[in-house]
Order: structure tokens, then C-alpha cells, then sequence
């Protein structure tokens, strides 16, 4: 059995959750999320807490058993963004890379080295802020209660110029490390 599905999820005070015909939706002060249930799972709530069971208890099958553990921190981190919300930060490393934010519309404008801008709406779900200190990298803030949304969406910003193995440029999560390779070198 799962060793993450067998965990307990404890359900805050503020944070009201409906089980119905295997939807879960989570309200709380951030926003609500609902998720659909697949496979052969089973959603138990006691009193303040949510335990997910299999309904067969076979080694052999394979695709509940893989559901299982995935349900259990997919439901967890529902609970976790309505309630406190989640942050990414990411960097532009490189001469000249600039981010503009536009918040009526919606946009991001990037300035990367390329012959055009990019422009790059973001959803209605993401609160995105920009910090342009000086003689720092320009960053990127964004915060969401949706866990996957947020990462999906900084996966996508990332992917618009992914830092260069050789001199480390490019749009970079704060904290990640870049192993750099070594460039040419003579024969003597």
C-alpha cells in the first residue's frame, strides 16, 4: 500500500470541502478548486479529516494503486493553495533581458535577446509582480492557489529562453543551479 496515500488529510476550520460522485471541490479564502476522482478510489471524510482508500485491495492492479498516492497530495495541495497559496520566482539572467507587466490586460512583455518581443498573457487565477532593483536581475513573482496552474504557467516563461549551459543566460527559477559546461579550449 502507498505509504503517502495511507496519510490522514487534516481539513482546516475555514476550509469547507463537498464530495460529490467522485468531484471534490475545496473553498476557502483564496479561491475554490474542484477535482474529478479516477479509478478505483474511494474518499472517506470523518469529523476534520479525509482518508482515500482503494476499493480493491490487489497488488496487481497497478493503475489504482499508481492513483492512490497521487489523489492523496493532489487534494492535500487543494487545501494547502485556498488556504495559504503558493509562490514561484523566477530570474532573467542576461544583458539586456527585460519584463514589463501589464495588469489591466493581462500581459508580459519580454525583451530577451530576439529580433521581437514576446508577449505573453497570463490567467485571470495568477498575480504576477516584477522587481527591477538595481544592479540586480530583473524577477519574476508569481503566486497562485492553484498549484498546477502556477507551475505550468512558470514552466511556460522558463521555456521562452532556458538558460544556456555556457554562460548561465536565460530565464531561471531563483535558486536553481546551472552546472556549466566548459567551452572550447586550444591544443597545444
Amino acid at each position: 500500500m502507498s505509504r503517502i496515500g495511507k496519510r490522514n488529510i487534516i481539513i482546516p476550520k475555514n476550509i469547507l470541502i463537498k464530495i460529490k460522485n467522485k468531484v471534490i471541490s475545496v473553498t476557502g479564502p483564496l479561491g475554490k478548486l474542484s477535482l474529478q476522482i479516477r479509478g478505483n478510489l474511494k474518499i472517506e471524510r470523518a469529523e476534520n479529516k479525509i482518508t482515500i482508500k482503494r476499493r480493491e485491495n490487489n497488488k496487481y492492479n497497478k493503475y489504482n494503486k499508481s492513483l492512490h498516492g497521487l489523489y492523496r497530495m493532489l487534494i492535500n495541495n487543494m487545501i494547502i493553495g485556498v488556504l495559504y497559496g503558493f509562490k514561484k520566482e523566477l530570474e532573467l539572467k542576461g544583458v539586456g533581458y527585460k519584463v514589463a507587466l501589464d495588469n489591466e490586460k493581462k500581459v508580459l512583455e519580454f525583451n530577451l535577446g530576439y529580433s521581437h518581443n514576446i508577449v505573453m498573457n497570463f490567467p485571470k487565477d495568477l498575480k504576477v509582480e516584477i522587481k527591477n532593483e538595481m544592479n540586480k536581475n530583473p524577477r519574476i513573482i508569481l503566486m497562485s492557489y492553484d498549484k498546477q496552474l502556477l507551475g505550468i504557467f512558470a514552466a511556460k516563461i522558463r521555456s521562452l529562453r532556458k538558460p544556456d549551459p555556457y554562460k548561465g543566460k536565460g530565464i531561471r527559477y531563483i535558486n536553481e543551479y546551472i552546472i556549466k559546461k566548459a567551452g572550447k579550449s586550444t591544443v597545444k
